[in-house]
């Protein structure tokens, strides 16, 4: 059989050379399906390398299902699997416009994001996180073996008590549950809360996957329109009364997609009307790390028994640190811990104790200082911008990562957002944030990737 010709450099482990000139023949059809290899000694004569070299290439083939291994027979190439043409899980989604636009914003898709959700990589403190991970993969406390612990790695959860002590929230450690994500910590709050055929209050507009997440425990979805005052407190009074919802889900604090975050004053109101209608608040806090000086949460001003806390760090750190927490009553954060371990949804120590690291060590806070900053010149810059466009901002911009703004008269957002991706940019158009009249004409703006020139040049030339 002939073998791949391997010039060796010194750029890359001879394994590494080995599998990949070995892959590429295999690939291009130069070694057929069910041929056998030479043996392991005739390999590494051939290729001039010592068996255990050959032994791990081979290991590595096999791990790519490149190559198939028969006790006392040898090692033969793979037959090649074709994929059936409806693999593509996305072709197994819905494709209507507004589903087609949702999925960028989840997959990363797209060159240009100012919809996105997300800070742009280099705004994050990578260099931080790495070291992070590499001091934690060392630490001889890191379990390799088993999993985490059901309600989360206790000093972590006890950083996370001096957290939110600071933020005026004083909670005894055991009421501090770890999830992977806020959102599912909402859904196992939702399954341990509320029962098919409730009334669950959202805010109008509000962040698209709640309501996705609410449809699937079939509840009846009821929203509230949400403006620069926060609430009209009679049309809630009149509402709690008629509709009689049972929870509360919403973002107090710099809250998706319009960034407004409540007054102490809206705050009180809004706590003694749904105290008197006995409706409870999951209070998502996924945005208040982004404010410079955050008012009061709703959980630190009523207390655990009215209020259930969410956060979570894949806004400030990094999507992919996957460490959320729910802050709860007492009984409410045990079931919440069984229910995380019967529905196994243990979050990962690695994660945990990375996290926990830049918590107890003050990289955090300081990653946190500069990018508030950050985001507050970015988005005084974003804010004249879209004024100068035509753009009008109801909400103005307060801090954080979004600005909420109504489009030029005459502009229709999802046609634009269409158009924004045909071009590889990913736009969130206001029809995804709820379907009440008027919320079309309005478009959510991420500040950070919307002060890139690049960006604003592609959409001006839209607007135009």
């Amino acid at each position: 059989m002939p073998l791949p010709q391997i010039h060796f450099h010194d750029h890359a482990p001879k394994v590494q050379q080995i599998v990949e000139a070995f892959a590429h023949a295999i690939e291009q059809g130069e070694l057929a399906a069910g041929s056998k290899l030479p043996s392991v000694r005739e390999l590494g004569a051939q290729l001039g390398v010592g068996k255990f070299t050959v032994n791990e290439a081979l290991d590595r083939l096999r791990g790519q299902h490149l190559l198939t291994s028969r006790q006392g027979r040898g090692h033969f190439v793979a037959q090649r699997q074709t994929q059936p043409s409806s693999s593509n899980w996305v072709d197994l989604l819905p494709q209507d416009l507004l589903s087609v636009l949702r999925r960028p914003m989840l997959t990363g898709q797209g060159e240009l994001r100012p919809g996105g959700g997300h800070l742009p990589e280099d705004w994050l403190d990578s260099e931080a996180l790495r070291q992070a991970l590499r001091s934690v993969v060392r630490a001889p406390s890191l379990r390799v073996a088993g999993m985490g612990t059901p309600a989360g790695f206790l000093p972590l959860r006890q950083a996370l008590q001096q957290k939110l002590q600071g933020d005026g929230l004083a909670v005894p450690v055991e009421q501090i549950i770890t999830t992977p994500s806020t959102l599912q910590g909402l859904d196992m709050l939702m399954r341990l809360l509320a029962r098919p055929g409730d009334t669950v209050l959202l805010d109008a507009p509000c962040y698209f996957n709640f309501h996705a997440n609410l449809a699937l425990h079939g509840v009846k979805v009821v929203t509230l329109p949400r403006g620069p005052e926060g609430f009209d407190l009679a049309a809630l009074e009149q509402l709690l009364a008629e509709e009689r919802p049972s929870l509360y889900v919403t973002t107090s604090i710099l809250h998706n997609p319009t960034g407004h975050s409540f007054s102490a004053a809206q705050a009180f109101g809004l706590l003694q009307l749904m105290r008197q209608h006995h409706c409870h608040i999951i209070e998502d806090d996924l945005y208040g790390d982004l404010h410079p000086n955050p008012p009061p949460r709703l959980a630190a001003l009523a207390g655990l028994e009215q209020v259930t806390y969410l956060a979570g760090f894949s806004k400030t750190l990094s999507a992919n640190t996957r460490v959320s927490y729910v802050v709860a009553a007492p009984q409410l954060a045990a079931n919440l811990t069984n229910m995380k371990l019967m529905s196994g949804g243990v979050t990962s120590e690695l994660f945990e104790q990375l996290v926990y690291r830049l918590l107890s060590e003050g990289s955090y806070a300081r990653h946190r200082k500069r990018m508030v900053q950050r985001l507050l010149e970015a988005g005084t810059r974003v804010e004249q911008w879209l004024r100068r466009c035509g753009c009008e901002l109801p909400m103005g911009y307060e801090a954080g990562m979004f600005i909420w703004a109504r489009l030029p008269a005459g502009v229709n957002g999802e046609q634009l957002a269409e158009a924004g991706l045909k071009r590889g940019m990913v736009l969130a158009p206001g029809a995804l944030f709820g379907y009440e009249p008027g919320v079309g004409d309005f478009m959510r703006f991420n500040v950070a990737h919307c002060d890139d020139p690049r960006v604003r040049q592609a959409i001006e030339q839209l607007l135009r």
